[in-house]
């Protein structure tokens, strides 16, 4: 328009509003696990210990726990971007027997020739061999087997 508006440059861009976070008293956390059992309470422990998001949690695979060390790698979080985080030594313990049962669960598809766990882009291609491998299996398992959707091949998913 070849109009000059001074009074144009004194006006700032808007501020997107800032709302605090809700957060659960430990009361309110310990009422919520409480309802909880099994691997789902276990689940639910590590994600309020660690930070991390469902899909992160459900996401997990063998190779991503490192006693050792005591972290565990968030791979391809948001931003699809990689992670350390702290291993809480409470849950240790528990997260020693799911690898237990998941590796019970990993026998017996090994057993029955089943398909392995679906993996990463193109992992799949490089390396296929690698979903049958005991490091690539979930550590939270669902308990039974379906089809994946792209490519139609029964075999064990996370749970969900």
């Amino acid at each position: 328009l070849c109009t000059d508006l001074p009074w144009l440059q004194e006006i700032g861009r808007p501020r997107p509003s800032r709302r605090l976070p809700v957060v659960l008293t430990p009361d309110e956390v310990v009422r919520i696990l409480g309802f909880l059992e099994g691997e789902h309470r276990l689940f639910a422990q590590l994600l309020y210990g660690t930070g991390m998001r469902i899909s992160e949690g459900l996401q997990l695979r063998v190779k991503d726990l490192d006693f050792d060390h005591g972290t565990i790698i968030v791979r391809e979080g948001k931003g699809s971007k990689d992670r350390a985080l702290m291993l809480p030594e409470s849950l240790a313990p528990s997260l020693r027997e799911q690898l237990s049962r998941a590796r019970a669960w990993w026998l017996k598809d090994q057993a029955e020739g089943r398909s392995g766990v679906a993996l990463p882009d193109a992992l799949e291609r490089k390396y296929p061999r690698a979903g049958h491998s005991w490091p690539w299996f979930w550590v939270f398992a669902q308990h039974t087997h379906s089809t994946d959707p792209r490519s139609g091949v029964v075999r064990r998913h996370h749970m969900y």
